[in-house]
């Protein structure tokens, strides 16, 4: 079982409820509502049923309050942000990829 500290440092550990997550965020719970229905974050649930968020979900909210303030409607904004999301990913795991195919060659000489 992970210890306090470890879950301090998690990005994805539900540390916060709907209500300090909107204070956070600076939103409304049904904002955050929506997030969910639009399929950007998946909040877990709590035994009773409450949604509980995470470092990671707050900035993906955050993102999208921002793109909605700034006039781009919630769909456009979620389907922007999980694009962006994927391309960072695709990045991140090919420039892994590079990194392990210059180590074997490095290694092969």
């Amino acid at each position: 079982m992970a210890q306090p500290d470890d879950m301090l440092d998690d990005e994805d550990y539900p540390a916060y409820t709907m209500g300090r997550a909107a204070e956070i965020i600076g939103c409304s719970p049904d904002f955050l509502r929506r997030l969910g229905e639009a399929k950007l974050i998946d909040p877990l649930r709590s035994g009773g049923g409450h949604r509980r968020y995470s470092r990671y979900q707050l900035r993906l909210a955050a993102r999208a309050r921002e793109m909605c303030d700034h006039g781009t409607d919630m769909a456009s904004a979620v389907r922007i942000i999980i694009l962006e999301d994927q391309l960072e990913e695709a990045l991140r795991l090919n420039q892994a990829r590079q990194a392990h195919q210059a180590h074997q060659v490095h290694q092969a000489h």
